[in-house]
């Protein structure tokens, strides 16, 4: 875990200064990093992102406490598990470690809303199509039996024939253009009363 301290560090610091109080944390790697304009597409200043780069479902377990817990969420969005994937690792592995956050998230933040965002089908990791499928499985089955847990599936929204959408992605084939965006922030629309519970007020919109 060390080569994420530098980053880790660095945002644990920025988000200190973070003025809304109660915020829904979206947490996770770096296709959560790189949504720069995650609350403008979301509709909601209370959208905080809490993504670091290269980040895996370990990782965010591993620095939950130093990263989310001192914003006190209101919920809790995570998209993580691809780099597990993309390492070598295991769906049981990933789904190990995905019970590890769970636990994080029990023990310092209580009965908050907590969502997963399926494992995407990047171009560039087409060869694990099958065991991004298994995965995300096995971790819809585990955070739907949480009081308030919830999965967002978007994989086969970003398939045509089987493929992953190129459209979507970047030259790298791993990180998301603004297409990419654009289809996450229409497939969380039905999640947005898990995500920001009430309306926000006038003056937070």
């Amino acid at each position: 875990m060390q080569w994420f301290e530098g980053e880790v560090n660095e945002l644990a610091m920025e988000l200190a200064a973070y003025p809304v109080a109660r915020p829904a944390v979206v947490y996770g790697s770096s296709s959560i990093r790189l949504w720069t304009t995650l609350s403008a597409d979301l509709k909601d200043k209370r959208a905080v992102n809490a993504g670091f780069g290269g980040s895996t479902l370990e990782a965010c377990a591993f620095f939950f406490k130093r990263i989310v817990v001192p914003l006190k969420p209101a919920s809790l969005l995570v998209y993580a598990g691809e780099n597990d994937l993309g390492d070598g690792r295991s769906p049981q592995e990933v789904l190990a470690f995905f019970r590890a956050l769970a636990a994080e998230v029990e023990v310092s933040c209580g009965p908050i809303p907590f969502g997963f965002i399926s494992i995407k089908p990047s171009p560039a990791r087409s060869g694990l199509l099958d065991r991004i499928r298994e995965t995300n499985a096995l971790v819809r089955a585990e955070i739907e039996r949480l009081p308030h847990g919830f999965f967002v599936p978007v994989l086969d929204a970003m398939l045509t024939h089987g493929k992953p959408r190129p459209e979507l992605y970047l030259a790298d084939g791993l990180h998301l253009r603004r297409a990419g965006y654009k289809l996450w922030t229409e497939l969380l629309e039905p999640f947005r009363d898990n995500i920001f519970g009430a309306p926000p007020r006038p003056e937070e919109a």
